[in-house]
């Protein structure tokens, strides 16, 4: 191996890509070890770091190209050791010139003090920041003063961001292109207009807002009549997800979803106030939308704070149809408090999109109109490929043994569907029509039912969802 080109030995070490793989390697002669080193640009390390800072310094001097660093500390226990404090942060901006990307998580020692240490590396491109609950808008301001090129920033449980004066920062640098702001608790739908020019790089979108704490303290403050007209350009915007949020109509978020012109992914999750004219806006730009997921909330007190119905139709879902030619994915969901009653999308609406949508993947949860008629209809479907179907009620064995007349399908999932019993599988026993079949929490389903249905199964038995 010593005679060997160093040129060669870089390229081998290179499609070793499993960090206990590269380890060993790398213990085999001193040239592998010397190689390796200067090779290595990425590391994940989290609670045997002991002692934290000293261990992590040894890493650093013995890799010094790192660009992409993990810390995380999921079930740290104290009987483990001290975790990594702000200390570490300042070893690492020390010794990781190249530094482009890096994760904290559970990361609880770390403060404003620590980032401001992070803001002296350059070259820093990628901030995820994963329940580190003592830092707080001035540590962050701090740091994307200082780290000019970020173009990622995730923000997830970070309790004491309670300003935002470095997301209005961050917007006049028109450099971030990912931001994912999930339940930090501080941090309002309407806040996200502070972005500014950005809003026309952005091409990744994720927030969530803390469902249970924004519901007792924030809806005055984001009552439909107080929010300002704002133009959000947002044409480069290719995925956006919005999990426990307010749209205010014709206002605030509801202005993004008219203006992605090439949005691919959008998934909306119990969002309060979205109408069918947001969805039909949103069809009618975003032509070249490959994935769609909507979850509908249910509680039917919430009407009461505005003045427009709330609940989708078909309407939405024919505006789909007619313009998302590229559609591959759907799925349609309705929270668990949903009654038959009061689905919004009837049959018709789903088979709409379905029918006009070259649709791959479809998952249904809680959807009550999707019947055996409906899975007759999906006989038809010639890319469907992978279906998941929980808590459908109104499907029976009839409509289940149609699976074996899908041209398509190879994988289907079902859960907590109690109209679905043994007989279903018949016609699917001995065919090998499906590569994967999953069947959780089915009570009138047996193992032995299943056996031999697809190449893989996989069963699981756990009925406490009915008590």
């Amino acid at each position: 191996m010593d005679e060997l080109p160093d040129q060669l030995v870089w390229e081998i070490l290179g499609r070793v890509k499993k960090t206990v793989d590269r380890n060993s390697v790398s213990l085999a002669c001193k040239h592998l070890y010397e190689l390796d080193n200067e090779q290595r640009i990425s590391l994940r390390v989290g609670c045997g770091l002991d002692p934290a800072n000293e261990a992590l310094a040894s890493l650093c001097n013995r890799f010094p190209n790192l660009t992409k660093v993990e810390i995380t500390y999921s079930g740290w226990m104290s009987k483990l050791g001290k975790q990594m404090d702000d200390q570490g942060l300042l070893i690492l901006s020390g010794n990781c010139p190249s530094l482009s990307d890096l994760t904290l998580s559970y990361c609880t020692f770390i403060t404003d003090v620590g980032l401001c240490y992070l803001a002296s590396c350059s070259k820093l491109s990628a901030l995820k920041l994963n329940f580190t609950p003592r830092i707080t808008g001035c540590g962050i301001l701090s740091l994307v003063v200082g780290c000019r090129n970020l173009t990622i920033l995730h923000l997830i449980r970070c309790l004491n961001v309670n300003s935002v004066e470095w997301l209005e920062y961050l917007g006049k640098l028109e450099t971030l292109e990912d931001l994912s702001i999930k339940n930090c608790r501080a941090i309002g739908e309407g806040d996200l207009i502070k972005l500014g020019p950005s809003w026309k790089k952005l091409k990744r979108l994720q927030f969530e807002v803390d469902a249970n704490y924004r519901y007792m303290k924030v809806y005055d403050r984001l009552a439909v009549d107080r929010w300002q007209r704002q133009w959000i350009p947002c044409e480069n915007m290719q995925e956006l997800s919005l999990v426990n949020c307010i749209i205010s109509p014709g206002r605030g978020l509801a202005c993004v979803l008219g203006k992605c012109q090439n949005l691919e992914k959008i998934h909306l999750d119990m969002c309060v106030g979205v109408r069918d004219s947001d969805i039909v806006s949103l069809a009618q730009k975003s032509s070249n939308l490959r994935s769609i997921s909507l979850r509908v909330p249910s509680d039917f007190s919430l009407p009461l704070l505005m003045n427009n119905q709330l609940i989708l139709t078909d309407e939405s879902l024919k505006a789909i149809a007619q313009n998302c030619l590229m559609l591959e994915t759907v799925r349609i969901s309705f929270s668990d408090g949903e009654f038959p009653s009061f689905s919004s999308f009837t049959l018709n609406g789903i088979l709409s999109v379905i029918q006009n949508c070259p649709v791959r993947e479809l998952a249904l949860d809680h959807a009550y109109s999707f019947n055996d008629v409906g899975m007759e209809a999906l006989c038809s479907a010639e890319h469907l490929e992978t279906l998941e179907l929980v808590r459908c009620q109104e499907i029976s064995d009839e409509g289940l043994q149609l699976v074996s007349q899908f041209p398509r399908l190879c994988v289907l999932r079902l859960s907590k569907c109690l109209g679905i019993t043994n007989d279903g599988f018949k016609t699917l026993v001995g065919s090998f029509k499906l590569d994967l079949l999953t069947v959780e929490d089915c009570p009138q389903i047996s193992e032995r039912a299943v056996h031999g249905a697809a190449r893989s199964i996989s069963f699981r038995q756990d009925l406490s969802w009915m008590y």
